[in-house]
């Protein structure tokens, strides 16, 4: 009975090999990139949006009196105060009377 059982499934196993072996033959060498098409849009939208008629050149140099840090004076009172540029009591020894 055992050796029944033993052949059974030598022979199902053969079976199931040579069923994904066709399948496998079947399938294409490669499978095309779904990352790839959409960066070609991606760069394709980003080409549109810069030779539209709005964009601005692009060997425009930035203006160079244009500051990237925002102007808030509340910043600038605690910076003040961080750096010690509060008066000082008792001749700058820290003491407080």
């Amino acid at each position: 009975m055992g050796l029944f059982i033993i052949l059974l499934m030598a022979i199902g196993t053969v079976l199931l090999i040579r069923n994904m072996n066709k399948r496998l033959r079947r399938l294409p060498d490669s499978f095309p990139d779904p990352e790839a098409d959409r960066r070609a849009a991606e760069i394709a939208r980003l080409d549109a949006d810069l030779e539209g008629p709005d964009a601005a050149p692009r060997d425009a140099a930035p203006d160079r009196d244009a500051s990237d840090v925002e102007n808030d004076p509340t910043d600038a009172e605690v910076k003040g105060a961080e750096s010690g540029d509060s008066p000082s009591v008792n001749g700058g020894r820290g003491e407080r009377a």
